[in-house]
């Protein structure tokens, strides 16, 4: 299944970043372009990764309000960086399933298949941080009990998610469903369509 491999990815991920776990340490794809999956899988986790950091630092009730605005910029730019990864998975999933002919009572899905990975991305990180807490050492008796509770429940919704997910793929593979990239018409970032950008010029 496609997303035994993608989870199997993304506990990499987090598993390396934590090594180090800084968000400004040096990032190295394990895997070549030309395995594009793998490569854009690991590339999208890593984003995501680093900004569920850069999310905690800047909650720091002391930040300087300087580095505040820094780290603003950071998150915009790393949020265009994941919406980028997600349309370069679903075009891949496009090439893939290009010589599909959906059937004539085929539909859509109300999110393409790389917005389900993305959720599985975060999800994951999720996962992670809430194993961390269910066992923190320093830890009330009670705090990793009730965060093991939550922990179970988000272990599920990687089950289902996944299962989700994979079965979208294979609906779409016997052409059951049909799938469109939709492009991020984001405005803010536009200094023709953010009015505050466009005063400016």
């Amino acid at each position: 299944m496609f997303t035994s491999k993608a989870n199997k990815i993304f506990q990499e991920v987090i598993e390396k970043y934590h090594i180090i776990n800084t968000v400004d340490q040096p990032f190295e794809n394990p895997f070549p372009e030309s395995d594009l999956i793998e490569h854009l899988l690991y590339r999208k986790c890593w984003i995501d990764t680093v900004q569920w950091h850069y999310e905690d630092i800047i909650r720091d009730p002391e930040i300087d309000p300087v580095a505040a605005l820094k780290l603003k910029r950071q998150i915009d730019a790393s949020n265009q960086d994941r919406t980028d990864m997600v349309e370069y998975i679903d075009s891949y999933f496009l090439e893939v399933y290009k010589e599909v002919t959906p059937k004539a009572n085929a539909t859509i899905n109300t999110e393409s298949p790389a917005w389900g990975i993305d959720r599985l991305s975060i999800l994951a990180l999720k996962i992670y941080h809430m194993n961390e807490e269910a066992t923190r050492a320093d830890a009330s008796e009670a705090h990793k009990a009730a965060c093991k509770k939550k922990l179970d429940v988000l272990l599920e919704q990687r089950v289902d998610l996944s299962t989700a997910i994979d079965t979208l793929l294979s609906d779409i593979e016997k052409g059951d469903k049909y799938m469109k990239v939709y492009k991020q018409m984001k405005m803010y970032n536009d200094d023709e369509l953010n009015p505050v950008l466009r005063s400016q010029k």
